[in-house]
C-alpha cells in the first residue's frame, strides 16, 4: 500500500512540477516580475537582488522542470528528493507570508494560466509538502525506470528544450498567451462591468470614545448612531464582487483620460515601453519602419509609456519620431506585452496582432 502511494505522488508530483516549470518558462519575463515583486519594498526589500530577477526566474523554472522528470524516471534520487523537499519548504513559508499579510496577491506558482489565490497557493503546497515528505521517507521506492545511459539522454534532451524555448520566447513572445490582451481578445469588452455584476461586501468596524470606554460598533457601510467621539474606521473585505479581466489599463495623454477614444480608432497602432531608459537600442529602427509603414496604411499611431513627461520628448525628438506617448501605468505595460518595446495592432478595440520588437517587420496591417 505504501509503495503504490509512493509511486502515485512521484509521478503526480513529477507532472506538477513539469507543468508548473513549462508554463512559467513560456513566460520568463513574467515570472521575472513576479519574482521583482517579491524583492521589492514592500515585501522582503531585497533591492539588490532585483538587477538578477531574470537569469534567476530562468534559473528556478528550468530546474523545476528538470527536478520533475527526475523524480517521474528516478534519476540522481537523493539530490532530487533533498531538492525537492528543500524547495517546497521555502515555497510554503513564502506562500504563507504572501497570505497572511496579504502582501502578493498572486504568486505566480503556474504564471498566468491558472490564478490562485494566496491561501489557495499555500494549501496547494502544504499538499505537495505532504507527499514530498512521503517520497524523501519511502525514497527506497524511487527506483529508476530507465537504465543510466538513457537517463542522461533524457537529461540533456530536456535541457536543450528547455535552452531552447527559453531563447525563443526572449527573442520574441511567449508561445501561448494566458492574459487579457491576446490576440483575438477585445480591449474594451475586458474591461467593462456588467450592470448586474455583484459588487464587493466590506464590514465597517468604527471605533468611539463614549465617556471613558472604547465603543465598538459593525456595520455594511452606513455610520452609527453614536454620542461618543470618533476614533477610527476599518474595514474588512467580506465578499468579493465582479473584476473584469482588465482593471488597471487607461491611456492618459497632457492629464486627460483618452481610454476610450483611442480604444474606438478603426485602425490603431500601439508601441509600448514601460520605461523609455530601458528602450532598446536596436528596437529604433525597427519601430520607425514599422510605424512609417502602418501610417501608410491608414493607422492612427501612438506610443504606451510609464515614464515621465521629459523622457518622453526627449525620446521623441532624438529619435524623429511622427507619432506622441501616452501615458499608461506600468505594471498594465508589462502584462499587455512582454517585450520592451513591444506592439499592438487594434481595430475597435480588438487585438490584431502583437509583435517582439524584433519582429515589428512582421506586425500585421492587413
Amino acid at each position: 500500500m505504501i509503495k503504490i502511494l509512493t509511486n502515485t505522488f512521484r509521478y503526480f508530483v513529477g507532472a506538477l512540477f513539469i507543468f508548473s516549470g513549462l508554463i512559467k518558462l513560456n513566460d520568463p519575463i513574467g515570472f521575472s516580475f513576479k519574482l521583482e515583486e517579491y524583492f521589492g519594498p514592500t515585501v522582503f526589500a531585497l533591492d539588490f537582488l532585483i538587477p538578477f530577477v531574470l537569469p534567476m526566474a530562468i534559473f528556478i523554472v528550468i530546474f523545476e522542470v528538470i527536478l520533475g522528470i527526475f523524480l517521474i524516471i528516478g534519476f540522481k534520487r537523493d539530490f532530487t528528493l533533498w531538492s525537492l523537499l528543500l524547495m517546497i519548504v521555502f515555497f510554503t513559508f513564502l506562500t504563507w507570508y504572501s497570505a497572511y499579510f496579504n502582501k502578493v496577491t498572486d504568486c505566480g506558482c503556474f504564471g498566468d494560466a491558472i490564478k490562485l489565490t494566496p491561501w489557495e497557493s499555500f494549501f496547494k503546497d502544504i499538499v505537495l509538502l505532504v507527499m514530498i515528505s512521503l517520497l524523501f521517507l519511502k525514497k527506497e521506492f524511487v527506483k529508476p525506470l530507465l537504465n543510466s545511459n538513457n537517463q542522461k539522454l533524457i537529461f540533456a534532451s530536456s535541457l536543450i528544450i528547455c535552452f531552447y524555448i527559453t531563447y525563443h520566447v526572449l527573442n520574441h513572445l511567449p508561445i501561448l498567451d494566458f492574459r487579457a490582451y491576446k490576440i483575438g481578445d477585445n480591449i474594451i469588452e475586458n474591461m467593462n462591468v456588467p450592470d448586474d455584476a455583484p459588487r464587493d461586501i466590506y464590514e465597517y468596524e468604527w471605533s468611539f470614545l463614549e465617556g471613558d470606554k472604547k465603543i465598538k460598533y459593525i456595520t455594511n457601510g452606513e455610520y452609527p448612531q453614536s454620542n461618543g467621539d470618533f476614533i477610527g474606521v476599518e474595514t474588512k473585505l467580506l465578499q468579493k464582487g465582479y473584476e473584469p479581466s482588465i482593471y488597471d489599463f487607461s491611456i492618459e495623454f497632457n492629464g486627460i483620460n483618452q481610454t476610450d477614444e483611442i480604444l474606438s480608432e478603426e485602425k490603431l497602432v500601439v508601441y509600448i515601453s514601460y520605461n523609455l531608459e530601458k528602450f532598446s537600442a536596436k528596437a529604433i529602427q525597427n519601430m520607425q519602419l514599422s510605424s512609417e509603414n502602418a501610417k501608410n496604411k491608414g493607422f492612427k499611431v501612438i506610443g504606451l509609456t510609464a515614464s515621465s513627461e521629459e523622457d518622453r520628448n526627449m525620446f521623441i525628438k532624438t529619435n524623429k519620431l511622427f507619432f506622441d506617448f501616452y501615458t499608461c501605468d506600468e505594471t498594465a505595460l508589462k502584462t499587455i506585452v512582454r517585450s520592451n518595446p513591444g506592439a499592438i495592432v487594434l481595430k475597435e478595440g480588438n487585438v490584431i496582432d502583437k509583435k517582439h520588437y524584433n519582429d515589428f517587420s512582421d506586425l500585421n496591417f492587413d
